[in-house]
């Protein structure tokens, strides 16, 4: 006798036929023994191919499977269910391969998603790197924007995933930056090399003016003119590098060969001069330990001092005052002292001095007796005849004086 089960049976012929919502159609024969056994053996079958499609589940479901892939084995079983020699619910079986084969799409356009805005972000970090470099095509910073042109480059090399027409664009923009920016960097170095060679020359007409003075003895004309030669080489620019330091070296060595030569006779000078503020400073010594009590003796001595003072050669200039100064106040005690003899012998011996001052005493005479007398106008020509007589003796005295 046949067997049967929900989703298939064997007939007593051995045929063994499958139910599906279409209908029941023969999948295979059974000859080999018991219809149950037979029955068994199409369902395991079905079971084989149930556990492929539960694979294809959860493998999608885990991410472990590419949905490209799990598509098209799950569209090929699906395919092939009509034909298949098994027993078992294939309307469900189909069911779940159609499930399947729309979260593999689900997947397929996450992904498509997801490359896409890939490729846009990609597209953008090359848009931005082709921008900058377009601002950067007018820079004068040209060892950094070179050296930022060359990461630019390699940047752009780790941007992967732009569609080809896109990017070929974008390095056209890139590369016309960069051959701009490179085109004014060449210009402005072949500018700077020619005004170099300019600053060449002209630091040779300085070096060559700087050697021919090194052995110069017109030491103040001299240096001053050293000087504006080191003024007009560091205001002329600069020359290139090995021309540079060179010149620099000839500048230099005839800068060091006229100053030590100065320096050496100013050395010289100083020293001398030194010398001579000493025998200055003795002589005042001596002026200012004059006595000017014998003073006959002190003059002629200090006369003496004098003269030699003036005889001595330059002192340092700081010092000229100070000793001048010194010696003049030694000069003035003897004059000083021979002003005051001079007065006293003056108030002595003179003629006039003496009638004048006689006169003085005979009108202060007057003036007593006029006012003991208690005469008013008495006193007042008394007092009037004094002061003209005061006055006529002091006018007297200072003329009298050397």
């Amino acid at each position: 006798m046949g067997q049967s089960t929900e989703w298939g049976r064997i007939d007593d012929e051995g045929t063994v036929f499958v139910r599906t919502a279409d209908g029941e159609r023969p999948v295979g024969s059974w000859q080999a023994g018991d219809p149950a056994d037979g029955l068994a053996h199409f369902c395991r079958r079905y079971d084989d191919l149930a556990t492929e499609v539960e694979l294809l589940e959860k493998r999608l479901a885990s991410g472990a499977a590419d949905p490209a892939s799990t598509r098209s084995n799950a569209t090929t079983l699906k395919e092939a269910l009509p034909d298949a020699a098994v027993i078992g619910d294939l309307d469900g079986l189909s069911a779940r391969l159609e499930g399947v084969i729309a979260a593999a799409d689900g997947k397929l356009a996450e992904v498509k998603e997801r490359r896409a805005q890939a490729k846009a972000a990609a597209a953008a970090a090359r848009e931005k790197l082709a921008a900058e470099a377009e601002e950067l095509a007018d820079s004068a910073q040209w060892k950094a924007t070179g050296d930022r042109f060359r990461a630019i480059v390699d940047e752009w090399r780790l941007i992967k995933g732009v569609d080809r027409r896109v990017d070929e664009q974008l390095w056209k923009r890139f590369a016309a930056a960069r051959d701009t920016f490179t085109k004014r960097r060449g210009a402005h170095f072949a500018e700077r090399d020619q005004q170099r060679d300019s600053v060449r020359l002209v630091k040779e007409r300085i070096v060559a003016e700087a050697e021919e003075l090194a052995s110069s003895k017109d030491w103040g004309p001299t240096a001053s003119r050293m000087r504006q030669l080191l003024l007009d080489w560091k205001a002329s620019g600069r020359a290139r590098r090995e021309a540079e330091d060179a010149l620099w070296s000839r500048f230099r060595a005839a800068q060091d060969a006229f100053f030590a030569a100065r320096s050496a006779v100013f050395s010289e000078r100083d020293a001398e001069q030194v010398g001579n503020q000493k025998l200055k400073e003795s002589l005042i010594a001596e002026a200012e330990a004059l006595n000017p009590a014998d003073l006959e003796k002190s003059k002629a001595a200090l006369r003496e001092l004098q003269e030699r003072y003036d005889a001595v050669g330059h002192v340092p200039r700081d010092a000229v005052r100070g000793l001048d100064a010194r010696m003049q106040e030694a000069e003035r005690r003897i004059r000083d002292a021979v002003e005051d003899r001079w007065d006293r012998s003056a108030a002595v011996e003179n003629p006039v001095l003496v009638q004048l001052r006689e006169a003085a005493r005979k009108a202060e005479s007057q003036l007593a007796k006029a006012r003991a007398a208690g005469n008013p106008s008495r006193v007042a020509d008394a007092e009037a005849a004094l002061e003209a007589r005061r006055q006529w003796l002091a006018e007297a005295e200072r003329s009298a004086r050397p």
